[in-house]
C-alpha cells in the first residue's frame, strides 16, 4: 500500500467521523447487549441497546478500532436512536455491498458511510467498518 493510497483511505472525512462517535459508552438500563470482534485485526465493538415498541429507544457503544472501524461506528450513533432492527440490517446490507460488491452507497439517513467508500479496495479492513453494525444487530437480537 503506497503513501497515498493511505492518505486516500484516511482521508479527512474519515478521521473527521472517527473521532466523533455520538454515544460511547455503557448503558445501563440495556435490554441487550452484543459484542463483536475481528479476528483480522482485532478492533471490537459491544453495543447496547434499549428496545421499545420495536425501535431503539437508547444505544451506546464501547468502540475499540482502527479509524475506519470508528468512522463506521460514529455514523451508526448518529442514525441509530429511533430505527428498526429491519432498518439497521438493510443498512448493513448496503454497507457490506457497496464495499464488497461495488455496490452504491446507503441510503438516507445512512448516506455518510459514503466516505467509507476507499476502503473497497482494502477487503482486509471490511470486517473492522461492519464491526459495530454487527454488534448493535446482536444486542438488539439479544433483546427479543
Amino acid at each position: 500500500m503506497s503513501d497515498s493510497d493511505l492518505m486516500q483511505l484516511y482521508s479527512r472525512r474519515i478521521l473527521a467521523l472517527a473521532s466523533d462517535i455520538p454515544h460511547l459508552g455503557k448503558l445501563d438500563h440495556a435490554t441487550g447487549s452484543a459484542h463483536r470482534r475481528s479476528p483480522q485485526c482485532g478492533s471490537s465493538v459491544t453495543a447496547h441497546v434499549a428496545i421499545q415498541d420495536g425501535r431503539i429507544a437508547d444505544f451506546a457503544q464501547e468502540v475499540r478500532a482502527c479509524a475506519l472501524g470508528q468512522a463506521s461506528a460514529g455514523v451508526l450513533g448518529r442514525t441509530a436512536l429511533g430505527r428498526t432492527r429491519a432498518e439497521i440490517a438493510q443498512a448493513r446490507n448496503e454497507l457490506q455491498a457497496m464495499l464488497k460488491s461495488g455496490g452504491p452507497a446507503p441510503a438516507a439517513p445512512f448516506e455518510e458511510l459514503e466516505a467509507l467508500l476507499p476502503a473497497r479496495e482494502f477487503p482486509n479492513r471490511h470486517a473492522s467498518i461492519l464491526l459495530a453494525w454487527e454488534a448493535l444487530l446482536g444486542a438488539i437480537d439479544a433483546s427479543a
